[in-house]
């Protein structure tokens, strides 16, 4: 276990800082490709003959290896984190554009109609309204893209040293010690998992509306005509 946590002071950081630095390349991709992906998609579902061309341009870049996108950021951003974090957050577009797009839509044209007629233009519609609605479409998105973004930062460890706990599996086979791959996987793999189960419990939070689970629902018959509508429950809340 002591060569488990021992860090080679190479990489600068102790192991809580690995996994900090890791969480910080990770998250604040997904963070500002949300940011983008919001407005983006509302456009796409405002112009729906937008919709497939922007699909197609993240899926395309999707597809783009990121040691492509390193060679051509590196003479702008050099070996830096942002080198690491702007193609995370462009690989997050693929995921939250769709995810947005899917829950905004699912929004009823009778909900839209009646915030419209109690005023609502059309920026506090979508925030007010649509978007909370959307949420469980949203955070499906945001866990998936948070997942990748957690696995892929250890590919910065190819432009030196800015792939956090990656960087253990390039001085595994350097030092020759197979623990630090170990350490590596398993923190990774731990992280990911643990972010995911924050992200559930946010939309928990968000939507008080959904089941929590099937025990409650089979000690006591359903009744749904009593239980409100999403989108009921979204527009007044927004009215308040």
């Amino acid at each position: 276990m002591n060569g488990f946590f021992d860090i080679p002071s190479d990489l600068q950081h102790s192991y809580l800082g690995l996994i900090g630095l890791h969480l910080k390349e990770a998250l604040l991709p997904v963070l500002a490709g949300l940011l983008i992906a919001l407005p983006l998609g509302q456009l796409c579902v405002r112009f729906r003959w937008l919709y497939p061309p922007v699909l197609g341009v993240t899926t395309v870049v999707y597809a783009i290896p990121s040691l492509a996108f390193f060679v051509v950021l590196i003479d702008y951003t050099g070996q830096s984190e942002i080198t690491v974090m702007i193609p995370l957050a462009l690989y997050s577009l693929v995921l939250l554009v769709p995810a947005i797009v899917d829950g905004v839509r699912s929004v009823p044209q009778e909900t839209l109609a009646a915030a419209t007629a109690m005023g609502f233009g059309p920026v506090r519609r979508y925030v007010q309204v649509q978007l909370p609605i959307a949420v469980p479409a949203i955070i499906a998105g945001l866990r998936v893209a948070t997942v990748s973004s957690i696995s892929l930062v250890s590919v910065g460890t190819l432009i030196g040293n800015q792939g956090a706990l990656g960087n253990l599996l390039a001085d595994a086979m350097f030092y020759h010690r197979p623990a630090l791959a170990v350490n590596s996987v398993v923190t990774t793999a731990v992280l990911a998992i643990l972010m995911d189960a924050a992200l559930v419990l946010v939309r928990v939070l968000l939507t008080p509306w959904m089941p929590r689970g099937t025990r409650s629902a089979r000690r006591a018959p359903r009744d749904d005509s009593a239980r409100p509508e999403p989108a009921a429950l979204a527009l007044k809340d927004a009215v308040r």
